[in-house]
């Protein structure tokens, strides 16, 4: 077993357990990966850590779908918009520096997270009414929109998922988790899409890391569901408030530096 894999794996665990239950896992295991894999291209890591996700993602949906009530009538239209948004936004990245998009980003997330901060009740009881026609359209917008985004820039994909889903739908943090799942599964299978047939993934670690991360998705998606929507509100607010954090110094440091 290669050496790299004794801190890959670990890593590769946490993110599948803080992926499956609000997204983020890549702020864990991207930064990972090129730390322990200096060498390699950057398109090969991305790769390899979407292999890994994805196999997780897929992991937690199967947990949710067994638990939560999906409305599938939505979210499959919804997920195969956000594939072709994925396809549409890994493309774009040729035409337009995903940077700048950055600032746009960070304003977004600051909007998000000051909403579900001085909102308690926001996300803590599901509505159940039934999905209409128009949050089918909704949903397909959503998840072009998103999927765009993922296959572009990427970072808080999840979250912005669960945060549409809760305020378009009225879902609980639960059920908004669990459906992101399914979209966030899209975009996840549309760049490996690309990955794949060029040659892009880095097997030999990438089949290790996502038998980890398979078992972090198992575990973040039990406690996930064992801790509710109180539970999950928490660490949304955490991942959010991290992410926000490091984007913005992200998009400062070149001004501090120089």
């Amino acid at each position: 077993m290669p050496q790299e894999l004794l801190f890959l794996l670990p890593l590769a665990f946490i993110a599948g357990m803080i992926d499956a239950a609000v997204g983020g896992g890549g702020l864990i295991l991207v930064p990972g990966l090129f730390t322990i894999l200096p060498r390699e291209l950057p398109a090969m890591l991305m790769g390899t850590n979407k292999l890994a996700a994805a196999m997780g993602t897929l992991s937690a949906t199967w947990r949710y779908a067994r638990r939560v009530k999906l409305d599938w009538h939505v979210l499959l239209p919804s997920a195969a918009a956000a594939f072709v948004g994925a396809y549409f936004g890994a493309r774009a990245i040729h035409l337009l520096p995903a940077d700048s998009v950055r600032p746009m980003v960070v304003v977004l997330l600051a909007v998000m997270l000051v909403y579900t901060w001085f909102k308690p009740s926001f996300g803590g009881e599901d509505a159940g009414r039934p999905l209409t026609r128009r949050d089918l359209y909704t949903g397909m917008a959503i998840g072009a929109a998103i999927g765009f985004y993922d296959g572009f820039f990427g970072p808080g994909t999840g979250s912005f998922l669960i945060f549409l889903f809760v305020r378009c739908f009225h879902f609980d943090f639960v059920r908004a988790s669990a459906s992101a799942k399914v979209v966030n599964l899209a975009t996840n299978f549309a760049s490996l899409a690309f990955f794949i047939p060029a040659k892009l993934v880095l097997f030999g670690y990438a089949i290790p890391m996502a038998i980890a991360n398979i078992a972090g998705a198992q575990v973040g998606s039990l406690l996930a569901l064992k801790g509710g929507n109180t539970w999950i509100r928490r660490l949304f607010l955490t991942l959010a408030l991290v992410l926000l954090a490091k984007l913005s110094w992200d998009m400062l440091r070149p001004v501090l530096s120089s």
